[in-house]
């Protein structure tokens, strides 16, 4: 009966894994860390086990701040190769290989705390493919440890999975942790070997015990792989490491008093803190107060559209202060708007009243911490002006500190005031781990020991030094300092470091060999001999981002712009200027691996689509038809439906504004003039059958699109759809589903629903069909238009559409009772105009033709008026496929 048990055990294992369409043969992840510097490959080896095409994912997640810089991708035997390019460039040879009728998808990654790189395959039955990605980072130093994360997400069970982690530490290998982040469900299957200055860590589990149970036929493997360690330290100067014409100065002394600090800490109580966020802010405050010093001076600001001070000027950390403080927050209750601006200023005044009036120890050192979970709605709520008022109330004496709190924060402006005020950002994300995640960002700010430091090289053998100057070194950090050498010329290399301390003014020097690290690195196989090189790289292009964002002048922008291009393209590296190209060896098949157009955007999704043999055929089956795939960013849409009711999405600040248009029946409106292009998109007005309520309402009963650059005309009204061509020309009825493919131009048609347009993967369209009862008294047939924000308008596109390709600059305040409890009022400020706008419901009707689904968003009056630019009857246009005016 045993035996019996287990083999009827075995055949359900078995059974369970042949019916997995995708079959996962194989998961590896090799990292290879040479001094802080990791290279790690990602494989994935998978096969169609279907007896049908399907869509294999190759979905990872790289840590924020690494670079990609090789993709491999093998299908069947025809390999798929990498290649890094400017963007525009990449995009051109991308669009250039889909206008051939070539392969062509596209991969995009998000910019939460981990990236996704994400690539979408369709193949035929018995398809082997393999996945391969590299990425480079270089790992921190936090909390007096280096931490090494590895995002494993398989999906599925691997009949072979192994991680294997290699560390190279020419200064010698303190500790190696590897902490249980994945679950005690790995208990005791991870091993670590550990050297002098090499380390291994390794990770096999065997299909069953990746199981979730003895008969579960997924995995448990879903997480992160961390591995922590730490190095030796001798010298109070730092280590140098020079190596291939570079050199790296590692700089994290100890044993040092820590100076005292003064500081604010500045926390949003807008109603969008209510819940969790605030309750966790509260735990997490009472917890960073208790560790305050006594040697500290602190106070705290909390705002909405109110700022108020706990104490209007810094107060000794004593107990009672503290504690009296802790009372203070217990007592927050979140409501109103945001003021960061006045918040941010107020905090400021206080630091540099107490500076002139002599309050402020010397030797201490100031900063302000700022914890928000939103953008500006109240005050000044222009971003860049905000950045700007507070560099110029901080003039370089302090640092400011902030945690974006959630997904609705705009992190990158909050990167950008940080990083222009000496200090940096974090994203903390709001859960249960809200109050642990503030207070160990705190931690790693809460102990500074040094400032005012300077890193010195002699001049004549070093050259291209990343920074090396720094505001404060904290407790358990690490600075960097890279550079080129002469090593041709040299046999010392020595650094000398000035700073303060709590007690003295330090001077630290350090002196290595050049040729010092030749032989240990020539002996160890794994060690990258690379790693001084691509630390440097590293370092540069980083620090470049971080100037461009700060830049004052657009001249300096493009300058800065330019240089990071270039050690993009001359180190292999993806960066926000580059892409990635991928092609056979063939040169005939692309894809392009690429940055989302809007950072902000959630869950951003990877899209590569099955290879369309385009041909310029009239007709084809569906069945015949390729299997395109949608992304969920393409489910937004910009839309014009119903009487006509426009719906604009705005992908920047994630609005919807919406705004009708009252004109007359057979008048046309343009709504996409794009002559770079060559693309027109035209609707014309019919009118129902009679006045209700002393007003005849209207709806677009045809629309002619025309795409001058392929001579092209699509004409589509109630009844049908038709192609011209010059003088050839074909037609569908609405009572047909088919499609018509001509010059890469796909028209797809769904009975007595919809009709897509589709141009390569530039532009696509949806027209809806809205039948109404034959015989009713009112109401006609009409057409509604939706149109994706991704479509690659130019920026010079018109129309009342087009215009918002360069998407406007949309702020949206007081928000206050409108004439109904349901429909809130608010004011909106847009090109200079000062609107009134009504919160309220409109339809999308393309999941539900007959009741549509409701969609938030802020109306317009007066057709748009303010809005739109000029008025509405500028975009009266005298023929189906006229282009509009230029102005």
């Amino acid at each position: 009966v045993e035996k019996q048990g287990k083999h009827s055990k075995l055949f359900y294992q078995l059974q369970v894994e042949d019916d997995d369409k995708i079959g996962l043969y194989s998961y590896k992840v090799q990292s290879t860390i040479t001094s802080r510097l990791a290279n790690t490959m990602i494989q994935a080896k998978m096969v169609n086990n279907a007896k049908r095409p399907q869509h294999i994912v190759f979905d990872v997640q790289v840590p924020k701040g690494a670079f990609i810089d090789n993709f491999t991708m093998d299908v069947n035997g025809i390999t798929f190769t990498s290649s890094i390019r400017e963007k525009s460039e990449a995009r051109r040879m991308y669009s250039q290989a889909k206008a051939k009728g070539k392969a062509a998808g596209i991969v995009r990654s998000n910019a939460l705390d981990m990236e996704n790189f994400k690539t979408e395959v369709n193949v035929p039955p018995g398809t082997r493919i393999q996945f391969e990605l590299h990425y480079q980072e270089m790992i921190r130093r936090k909390l007096s440890s280096y931490e090494h994360v590895i995002s494993l997400k398989p999906g599925r069970l691997a009949k072979h999975m192994e991680v294997d982690v290699r560390i190279i530490e020419p200064q010698g290998i303190r500790y190696v942790h590897v902490p249980n982040s994945l679950g005690d469900h790995f208990n005791g299957i991870t091993t670590i070997s550990k050297g002098e200055k090499k380390a291994h860590i390794s990770f096999k589990p065997t299909m069953a015990q990746q199981r979730k149970c003895p008969t579960c036929s997924s995995t448990a493997v879903d997480g992160n792989f961390v591995v922590q360690y730490d190095v030796n330290r001798e010298s109070t100067g730092g280590e140098l490491e020079i190596f291939n014409g570079y050199f790296i100065h590692f700089f994290a002394p100890e044993n040092l008093d820590p100076l005292p600090k003064n500081i604010l800490f500045v926390i949003d109580v807008s109603g969008s803190m209510w819940g969790l966020k605030m309750k966790q802010t509260i735990e997490a405050m009472k917890a960073i107060l208790s560790e305050l010093r006594a040697a500290d001076q602190f106070s705290l600001i909390d705002f909405n559209h109110n700022v108020r001070c706990w104490r209007d000027n810094l107060v000794s950390a004593t107990p009672a202060q503290v504690e009296d403080a802790k009372k203070y927050i217990q007592t927050i209750h979140p409501n109103g708007g945001t003021n960061i601006n006045e918040a941010l200023l107020r905090a400021t005044f206080i630091l540099n009243e107490a500076q002139n009036l002599g309050m402020l120890d010397p030797n201490s050192v100031s900063m302000i911490v700022l914890v928000s979970d939103g953008d500006p709605t109240v005050g000044e709520l222009k971003l860049t002006t905000i950045q700007k008022n507070v560099k110029q109330s901080i003039k370089d004496e302090f640092s400011l500190f902030c945690l974006g709190i959630g997904f609705d924060v705009d992190y990158d402006f909050l990167q950008r005031i940080a990083t222009d005020n000496r200090g940096m950002a974090q994203r903390i994300f709001g859960n249960q781990e809200t109050s642990a995640q503030m207070k160990r960002f705190y931690n790693q700010v809460s102990t500074p020991l040094l400032k005012k430091i300077q890193f010195n090289y002699p001049q004549e053998s070093v050259s291209d030094v990343t920074q090396s100057s720094f505001h404060n070194y904290f407790g358990g950090s690490e600075i960097v300092v890279a550079g080129k050498v002469d090593t041709a010329n040299l046999q010392h290399l020595e650094s000398v470091v000035t700073a303060t301390a709590a007690n003295a003014e330090l001077v630290m020097e350090t002196l290595r060999d050049v040729e010092e690290l030749d032989g240990f690195m020539k002996k160890d196989k794994y060690a990258d001999p690379e790693f001084t090189r691509k630390l440097w790289a590293y370092l540069t292009v980083n620090q470049m981002l971080a100037e461009r964002n700060t830049a004052p002048t657009a001249a300096l922008k493009r300058n800065i712009t330019k240089s990071i291009l270039q050690m993009s393209l001359d180190h292999h590296i993806v960066t926000p200027f580059t892409s990635m190209l991928i092609e056979n060896s063939e040169k005939d098949e692309i894809m392009l691996a690429d940055q989302p157009k809007d950072p902000r955007r959630g869950c951003c999704s990877g899209q590569c689509l099955s290879i369309p043999p385009w041909a310029n055929v009239t007709a084809v089956p569906v069945s015949f038809m390729p299997d395109l795939l949608l992304t969920p960013a393409s489910f937004l849409y910009i839309s014009v439906d119903n009487d006509p009711h426009f719906i604009i999405y705005l992908p920047k600040s994630q609005r919807n504004i919406c705004f009708n248009i009252n004109s007359d029946p057979g008048h046309i409106l343009n709504l996409i003039s794009d002559r770079s292009t060559g693309v027109v998109v035209n609707g014309q007005l019919i009118g129902a059958k009679k006045e209700e309520n002393k007003k005849l309402n209207t709806y677009f009963g045809k629309f002619g699109f025309y795409f001058k650059n392929k001579g092209l005309k699509v004409e589509i009204d109630t009844e049908t759809i038709t192609l011209k061509d010059g003088s050839y020309s074909i037609m569908l009825s609405w009572s047909d589903t088919g499609h018509i493919i001509r010059k890469q131009l796909l028209i797809s048609v769904k009975k007595e629903s919809n009709v897509t347009i589709r141009v390569g993967e530039e532009m696509s369209f949806m027209v809806l069909l809205h039948r109404v009862w034959k015989n009713h008294p009112v109401n006609v047939d009409f057409l509604g238009i939706y149109i994706p924000p991704e479509n690659q308008f130019s920026p010079e596109a018109q129309g009342l559409i087009g215009q918002f390709t360069s998407e406007p600059e949309v702020y949206i305040y007081n928000q206050r009772p409108g004439q109904t409890p349901e429909k809130p009022q608010a004011t909106m400020e847009v090109k200079g105009n000062k609107l009134t706008v009504t919160r309220g419901l409109q339809k999308d009707y393309r999941t539900n033709r007959v009741f549509g689904t409701d969609v938030q968003c802020w109306f317009v009056h007066n057709s748009g008026k303010g809005f739109i630019d000029g008025h509405y009857k500028d975009y009266l246009v005298s023929h189906l496929y006229s282009f509009l005016k230029e102005p």
